[in-house]
């Protein structure tokens, strides 16, 4: 009979190293999977896997769909930090575009740099006023947050949807649900010509480093850091959990609905029913290989990324459809929690 055994003293270097195993794990069942599919092993492992790096402009699409997984990713490492569980972070993303896209649509005489900041905290608004809604319910009803921001996410693809088809329609646009196009002055500007990255990534690294001052140098970090920890020793500290509920998700809101903005104002350039592609799900993968630390949401952001853009590689090259990205991406998430339980537990084997 086999049982599992909680250790006395877990590794804190394989907590550390257990990314990179789930990670060689999953390069290792790649060409497996491939070869299960019916195609060459080796040519799905480097187009894949390879492809991504192969070019500037393949680098350029990465730091692209990197960044709204880096921002999202980040907002949900501070609430998951204190056991706040933001899983609607899509849904805030999207009430983040659209709050940012009703600034584009409302001054677009206006433009220059001055929009853009009011497009930026229009997204972050809207992020933080949907994610005060589970915030709202668990600290006065105890309301479970995972459920009701899940369950929001469908209300805010439903808004959305409901926006671009009636009130925002473009009426030039063919009946597409879409809104016009942005001025020029609502959309980011490119770092590199030829690229569609924007100023948007190096500005998601330099918040990354500005959480990690709060989270590690703050008082209210600090606080949230021992809720997550241990609820009793905060109350018996005086500290307010229904504050670190607050301010975890509201911090993922305001991500996200930032993250929203970025893409509508970058690659995108108006707002459509397409705009939810799943980064509000896949920040969550982000956050959780990331160890919640910074410089490991920065490398998880830009590996999912990679894996976005290995499945467009993928569907183009080999003819497979481009949602076998999403499959390596659960492979791996599975690999690093069962990662996680053997470094936490130990295999016995007792006799029946």
């Amino acid at each position: 009979m086999i049982a599992l055994q909680l250790r006395e003293s877990p590794s804190k270097q394989m907590v550390w190293l257990s990314p990179v195993i789930a990670l060689a794990l999953t390069l290792v069942i790649c060409p497996l999977i491939f070869a299960a599919l019916g195609k060459d092993p080796w040519q799905g492992f480097a187009v894949f896997f390879l492809n991504p790096f192969s070019s500037a402009y393949n680098l350029g699409e990465m730091m692209l769909k990197a960044t709204p997984l880096m921002l999202i990713g980040l907002g949900l490492s501070i609430g998951f930090r204190c056991n706040v569980w933001n899983i609607g972070a899509e849904g805030q993303y999207l009430a983040g575009a659209a709050a940012a896209t009703w600034v584009a649509i409302s001054f677009a005489p206006m433009g220059g740099g001055v929009s853009l900041v009011m497009m930026g905290l229009a997204g972050m608004v809207g992020g933080m006023a949907w994610a005060a809604i589970p915030a709202f319910l668990r600290s006065h009803f105890n309301a479970n947050e995972i459920l009701v921001s899940l369950m929001l996410v469908y209300v805010a693809d439903l808004g959305v949807s409901w926006l671009v088809q009636t009130p925002w329609r473009d009426p030039a646009g063919f009946n597409f649900p879409q809104t016009i196009q942005f001025a020029d002055g609502f959309m980011l500007p490119v770092m590199f010509n030829g690229l569609r990255v924007t100023w948007v990534f190096p500005l998601a690294v330099i918040l990354l480093g500005v959480a990690h001052v709060f989270m590690r140098h703050s008082y209210l970090g600090f606080q949230m850091r021992v809720a997550g920890q241990s609820e009793a020793a905060a109350r018996y500290a005086g500290f307010s959990l229904h504050k670190t509920i607050w301010v975890g998700l509201l911090s993922g809101g305001a991500m996200a609905g930032l993250a929203g903005m970025a893409e509508i104002a970058g690659p995108v350039g108006q707002l459509t029913d397409k705009i939810s592609v799943g980064y509000g799900f896949t920040a969550i993968i982000v956050a959780f290989i990331g160890r919640l630390n910074p410089i490991g949401i920065f490398l998880g952001s830009l590996l999912m990324a990679a894996f976005s853009l290995g499945g467009e590689q993928v569907q183009q090259y080999l003819g497979l459809t481009s949602s076998i990205a999403k499959a390596f991406q659960g492979l791996l998430l599975l690999l690093l929690l069962g990662c996680d339980v053997l470094i936490n537990w130990k295999i016995k084997l007792k006799s029946s």
